[in-house]
């Protein structure tokens, strides 16, 4: 049994993800102690069972929005309840199987040796995954580094990471953005300006297919576009704080080791 975690949690935002959901929070379990899950209005039933594991298993725990506000929404829900608990940090990880994780303990330890630092997943892409998908992420990775000034973010797509609670939670108070397909990248991209640095740790991605329950909400239309309105407001926002970053970025770095 995994003894549970008193500064670290996994949290998993989940709308109709289909049976996968039950496979994905059983393979965190395996994982890590404790789990959380934010049910964003489904209304598919997928979440039906949880109950049930929940009731079984302490380190379990399910949260529920009424109605579809989005992955943002559903992480903020969770991670401000994660507060009030007494939690610092968060692995945020999706419901459809993508995320690995037999990962989550690297990424935990990673988080406990920098606790300050943003632990980012660094997707590696396996030959399954869609070209598409693949391409179009370069040019929203492009924008954000940019917007960062090249500090290390990597991949801003990818949800597989550890989030220091208080600051993330602070951001998105912040802002009535950031709540849907927009989350990732400018939750990144905010807490690089808040002065977290940057930890990437490479993970594989796993991309299912329709028969072994993969399911996706991404739409190229919707969500491109809210991707374009959201680097927009970003590339203002760094033009603002240039100098800022700049500056820091003109600081000593410490050497590499001590980073982690």
């Amino acid at each position: 049994m995994i003894p549970p975690s008193r500064t670290h949690l996994v949290l998993i935002p989940s709308y109709n993800t289909g049976p996968i959901l039950v496979e994905t929070v059983r393979a965190a379990r395996a994982c890590w102690n404790p789990v959380w899950v934010v049910v964003d209005g489904s209304t598919d039933g997928s979440d039906a069972p949880l109950d049930a594991m929940a009731a079984a298993d302490p380190g379990l725990r399910v949260l529920r929005l009424p109605r579809n506000a989005g992955k943002g929404a559903a992480l903020l829900h969770g991670l401000e309840a994660a507060q009030a608990a007494g939690f610092t940090h968060a692995l945020a990880m999706d419901a459809d199987g993508q995320h690995p994780a037999g990962h989550i303990p690297m990424l935990m330890a990673a988080s406990a040796r920098q606790p300050e630092a943003l632990v980012l997943g660094q997707p590696v892409f396996g030959p399954e995954a869609p070209a598409l998908r693949v391409r179009g992420r370069r040019l929203s990775n492009f924008w954000a580094n940019l917007e960062t000034l090249w500090v290390g973010l990597g991949d801003s797509l990818f949800g597989f990471r550890v989030y220091p609670v208080a600051p993330l939670v602070a951001v998105m108070r912040r802002t009535r953005w950031m709540r849907r397909y927009d989350f990732d990248a400018e939750a990144a991209v905010r807490l690089c300006w808040a002065g977290l640095p940057p930890v990437g740790i490479p993970v594989p991605v796993r991309y299912l297919t329709p028969e072994e329950g993969g399911i996706s909400h991404f739409r190229y239309g919707r969500d491109n576009v809210l991707l374009t309105g959201m680097h927009a407001r970003l590339v203002l926002g760094f033009f603002v704080r240039l100098p800022r970053l700049l500056a820091r970025r003109a600081r000593p770095r410490p050497p590499a080791a001590a980073r982690g």
